[in-house]
């Protein structure tokens, strides 16, 4: 049986998309001890009860796949992407063989990773209706007479706007952070690293809740129409305008990325581009190009596009070149190729946030089996 075969169904596996056929398989690819230890060393799932695979249970998987379809779609993402740990993390290179990692990680030399890279952590600037700025840290606490912050998230008192006058603040998150932003309405706003979030002190009842993302990657879970008189809720990007009554949906719009991409979890939204209107249903994205009049919709894996919030790097036969893209912003880093064909290298796997720079590249460069190499000078990663 060929290894690359395994990697497939091991992968479908941990998703909870393998079929009984696939199951059986990897029971018995299981049955020898070498494979159970290899297995044992990249996959940790919640339904296991101990990480020894004497445990394995096929029927109970069997079993979740049967029934999975009943599971809701929010729970099903947050158990999914809790299945996986620093010990289970893993990462694929296409075409390579993913146990050659087990050989390659003990021998690569790591002393070169420069020190003065920090993972990223919750902090965010605040700007006020005046015009002052503020410093939210992790561990570092806020007040005024409008918001509060414990550090992880800015809290905003929740009330209507008594005037017609509409007061904004900026949230502006840097290169090297994360920050959860609740508005007045209650909705909560996931905001990702290098982006930025304009939006009313206070909504006026009775209007249309407008925020804006300037730019960079949010998450909301916006608090439904019924909840507010029918008020909709809208959120404005480039080249494009988001109408939703109550939904949870997540926004790509980095001003380098020539696509707007929107993927809705649950609920139901419209985009448009001010030309062309698509609705969106759940497991759905919508992609717009710049410069172009179409909005393109297709179904994707929701869990994938969200990791993010839930601490996870989740990259799905992705370039190297978009992959250091996102890694770059995290641990706020330069990256430079030497060489223009290690761009196109193609990676699909899951790694937690939480690990320092030095192991996520000793993983790739051990994943693809020694073509990878990073050379990191203070803040600059260059790929060799």
């Amino acid at each position: 049986m060929k290894n690359l075969k395994i990697e497939k169904i091991i992968v479908k596996y941990i998703n909870q998309e393998a079929n009984s056929n696939e199951l059986t398989i990897l029971e018995s690819w299981l049955k020898e001890d070498t494979n159970k230890k290899t297995f044992n060393d990249f996959v940790q799932v919640e339904y296991l009860t101990s990480i020894n695979m004497k445990q394995y249970d096929l029927e109970k998987a069997k079993h979740i796949i049967k029934n999975k379809s009943k599971v809701k779609k929010k729970k099903h993402i947050n158990s999914l992407l809790k299945k996986f740990s620093v010990a289970a993390s893993i990462i694929i290179l296409l075409g390579v063989s993913f146990f050659q990692y087990m050989i390659y990680n003990t021998t690569k030399d790591t002393s070169s990773i420069s020190k003065n890279i920090e993972i990223g952590s919750s902090k965010a600037i605040l700007t006020l209706q005046n015009g002052e700025q503020v410093a939210l840290k992790k561990d570092k606490e806020y007040t005024n007479e409008e918001v509060r912050s414990n550090g992880k998230e800015l809290i905003y008192g929740q009330a209507h706007a008594p005037t017609h006058k509409t007061v904004y603040n900026y949230l502006t998150i840097p290169r090297g952070g994360e920050y959860i932003v609740h508005l007045s309405d209650g909705t909560k706003v996931f905001l990702n690293s290098d982006s930025q979030l304009k939006y009313p002190v206070t909504f006026m009842q009775g209007a249309t809740r407008k925020v804006e993302l300037m730019y960079g990657e949010a998450y909301f879970e916006v608090s439904p129409s019924s909840k507010h008189q029918g008020d909709s809720f809208d959120v404005i990007t480039k080249n494009q305008e988001l109408n939703v009554l109550g939904t949870h949906f997540n926004i790509k719009a980095y001003p380098e990325d020539a696509v707007i991409s929107t993927t809705l979890i649950e609920g139901k939204v419209s985009i448009s581009n001010g030309i062309n209107a698509k609705f969106l249903k759940p497991n759905q994205q919508s992609r717009i190009i710049q410069n172009s009049n179409s909005i393109d919709v297709s179904a994707v894996d929701v869990s994938h596009e969200v990791a993010w919030i839930r601490g996870m790097f989740s990259f799905n036969e992705e370039s190297l070149e978009n992959m250091m893209e996102v890694l770059s912003r995290w641990y706020d880093v330069e990256v430079v190729f030497e060489s223009s064909e290690k761009r196109n290298f193609e990676f699909t796997g899951i790694l937690e946030k939480t690990k320092s720079i030095e192991d996520i590249l000793k993983l790739i460069s051990a994943t693809s089996g020694g073509d990878i190499e990073f050379k990191v000078n203070k803040k600059k990663i260059t790929v060799q």
